[in-house]
């Protein structure tokens, strides 16, 4: 892998990951963009104990473009984009629109390829790898920010999650702070340590699925599978057999794995529901530890958290869409319309082609 780092015509940091060592990345971003100007703030919910990102600037962001103008391409002649080179292996810059900036943390986009039709399962185990790279090494690189706790890469794909840009993307949000739903799980964590006199709660939630009827992939290195108690009606938690804390920590046996694994995975996702359909949306989640400290989850420490994927979709049938409605959004009480066993189930049988 190559790195090669540049500034865009507003200040914002770009790199590409090229998978050549001999690629040249010295073309300049010609358009005449003022510096951004971001109005990010984190405010505290003193009842819940949350944080919430107030973000007044991104009503502007860019809003489904047509595929001529999508800023996500390469620049090419005089269509110019986010990207200056006319082509491009893997690209991360800093979001124009950033939900979290400045001393509220940092966001970035990772753009998986220059094809504007694919999709990250249409990319070779190659190309896979080159994400998992860069996904690798942003995290390295925010985590030295003095503003940032935890480092969270993640996609989301299709218009029903949301997505404004069709383009392939992921992004990466840093954030100041231990996020809710990680914290969580660092406080089962202590829990359980404590009551069983050290054992660990991710071996133990792993170890049980291993025993059970939800694999779904297995591999040398990753175990995929849904969880007992699923919230989404298709949900698949991909783990590394051997725990780590975070991407940093995968060994390199790890690493060469888990494309062709998690393609595969992405591959039955977007079959799960029969041939014809449109592809199916999702959202990605890697979860990592938190870098900052750890003294409220008492005898918690980094080693103890286990890095890992979760993979779902909204989609709870064909046509149909799983709602955050009353109970989800109100009392945050999920009511999951599939058996995780029947999703397990449905997941092996569409074995992609």
């Amino acid at each position: 892998m190559k790195k090669t780092s540049t500034r865009l015509a507003d200040g914002r940091e770009l790199i590409y990951y090229d998978l050549r060592d001999d690629t040249a990345r010295d073309a300049v971003d010609r358009r005449p963009l003022e510096r951004t100007a971001t109005t990010s703030e984190i405010r505290r919910d003193v009842l819940l104990g949350d944080s919430v990102a107030i973000a007044s600037h991104r009503q502007g962001r860019t809003y489904h473009p047509p595929a001529d103008q999508c800023p996500l391409c390469p620049s090419r002649g005089d269509r110019l984009s986010e990207i200056p080179d006319s082509a491009y292996d893997v690209v991360v810059f800093e979001n124009r629109f950033p939900s979290l900036a400045g001393d509220s943390g940092r966001c970035e986009v990772v753009c998986f390829t220059s094809d504007h039709d694919a999709s990250f399962a249409d990319l070779s185990e190659e190309q896979a790898r080159l994400v998992l790279d860069a996904w690798t090494d942003r995290t390295s690189e925010l985590s030295h920010l003095p503003s940032v706790e935890q480092v969270f890469c993640f996609e989301n794909r299709g218009r029903e999650i949301g997505v404004t840009l069709g383009h392939p993307h992921g992004q990466i949000y840093a954030y100041p702070f231990t996020t809710p739903r990680t914290a969580l799980m660092l406080r089962s964590l202590a829990v359980h340590k404590e009551a069983t006199g050290g054992e660990n709660l991710f071996d133990a939630v792993l170890e049980r699925e291993l025993a059970d009827e939800r694999i779904v992939l297995e591999g040398e290195h990753w175990v995929a599978f849904v969880p007992y108690a699923a919230h989404w009606p298709y949900e698949v938690h991909l783990y590394p057999r051997r725990r780590v804390p975070d991407l940093l920590a995968l060994d390199e046996a790890a690493r060469a794995e888990f494309p062709g694994l998690y393609l595969e995975l992405l591959r039955r996702f977007d079959r799960i529901f029969g041939e014809g359909e449109p592809p199916t949306p999702y959202i990605a989640a890697w979860h990592q530890a938190p870098f900052g400290a750890l003294e409220e989850f008492d005898g918690v420490v980094r080693e103890d958290f286990a890095l890992h994927l979760e993979l779902f979709t909204i989609r709870r049938t064909s046509g149909k869409l799983k709602f955050l409605a009353g109970s989800e959004s109100g009392m945050n009480v999920f009511i999951n319309d599939v058996p995780p066993e029947r999703a397990a189930e449905r997941l092996r049988e569409v074995a992609s082609s």
